[in-house]
């Protein structure tokens, strides 16, 4: 952390904040944070900040905690405790959006009470921020408290609001239900452009066939679609590409993934080769435990071995490639890549 102290970057970070001609982008105030969180040394400070009668202060403690439960796992439940507490005592709109930053990141289940409260402050800025911060502690749940107050959001009279709500509660939550569903329709109808594009993809995700008209005028966009868009496309299980797929330019790796993804024969190709592929694996090692899977939201095979083999798994279509297309070649190279005897979690002491 170079020769400067803990304190002397806060106090400098803190310098920073208070100049900063826009609150929302302070060019020195994050990265100075970001170096004395990188101490742990950094939480009591943190601590004492939030306790601060000054809201600027208050906003950087916010801050400092988030960086420090980012980069020191350890110290998140003592945090998320903290931030708790000031939620139930804090006014002030700037600190209000730090905190829900702030205890996000913690991935702590007692944020999600907090998030759900301030989803209803009068402040626009808090409640977008709010919007965005449910993502890392989502319950997963279709009725969950977060979803009802997602779904909220996603009708608030403020544009920026209602889109950062869609794209959480579309997108980033992976949870479905006819209450989500509707939500989403509901949106797709949204003055705010933004808003309703977000909304066309969260149908497409959950592969709802209300989605496909809907995308086809985003790609009919005479300035062109988003790459988002052509993700979306790509999930949409259609027979053949949407119609103004094949006008985009084909060397794009957006472009040919989604018109790939359309192709009935090539999804039962590739579809057959995972099948031949994980079979053979089986055969040849059956200590590895393979297994095909896809995002529920998305439409890449993925193939996963024991997680004793410390792999994160292979991209199917991307180790196919890497084989010329032979699936037993595949299932050969993922057998030669992993040891036979994969690597003991907790080694003890090395012999002498």
């Amino acid at each position: 952390m170079e020769t400067d102290s803990v304190a002397e970057l806060v106090t400098r970070a803190l310098t920073a904040l208070r100049a900063a001609t826009d609150p929302d982008d302070p060019d020195e105030y994050v990265p100075l944070l970001w170096r004395a969180a990188a101490d742990v040394a950094a939480l009591p400070l943190g601590l004492e900040l939030i306790g601060s009668a000054d809201p600027v202060e208050r906003e950087a403690g916010c801050d400092l905690l988030r960086d420090t439960g980012i980069q020191h796992e350890a110290v998140r439940a003592g945090t998320a405790t903290a931030l708790v507490a000031l939620a139930q005592r804090e006014t002030e709109g700037r600190v209000l959006r730090s905190l829900a930053r702030a205890i996000e990141m913690t991935c702590d289940p007692r944020a999600v009470p907090v998030l759900v409260t301030l989803a209803g402050h009068p402040d626009a800025e808090v409640r977008e921020e709010v919007a965005r911060s449910f993502a890392e502690v989502v319950t997963g749940l279709p009725d969950g408290p977060d979803i009802h107050a997602l779904i909220g959001l996603t009708q608030d009279p403020d544009p920026h609001v209602r889109d950062w709500a869609t794209f959480t509660l579309g997108v980033q939550a992976e949870v479905d239900s006819p209450a989500i569903r509707a939500a989403l329709r509901e949106r797709t109808a949204d003055e705010h452009a933004e808003t309703r594009t977000e909304a066309i993809r969260a149908l497409a995700c959950r592969h709802d066939p209300r989605a496909v008209p809907l995308l086809a005028e985003l790609l009919d966009n005479p300035e062109g679609a988003h790459v988002l868009t052509f993700a979306a496309a790509r999930i949409t299980d259609l027979p053949e590409p949407l119609p103004a797929l094949p006008e985009y330019e084909p060397g794009d790796d957006w472009v040919t993934d989604a018109v790939n993804a359309c192709n009935p024969v090539r999804r039962a190709r590739l579809d057959a080769w995972a099948w031949e592929l994980v079979s053979t694996l089986h055969r040849l090692r059956p200590d590895l435990d393979a297994a095909v899977s896809m995002e529920r939201f998305g439409w890449g095979r993925l193939l996963g071995v024991a997680a004793a083999f410390g792999s994160s798994g292979y991209d199917i279509e991307a180790l196919l490639a890497r084989a010329d297309g032979s699936s037993a070649r595949a299932a050969e190279l993922v057998a030669t890549d992993l040891p036979r005897t994969p690597p003991d979690p907790t080694p003890g002491p090395r012999p002498q």
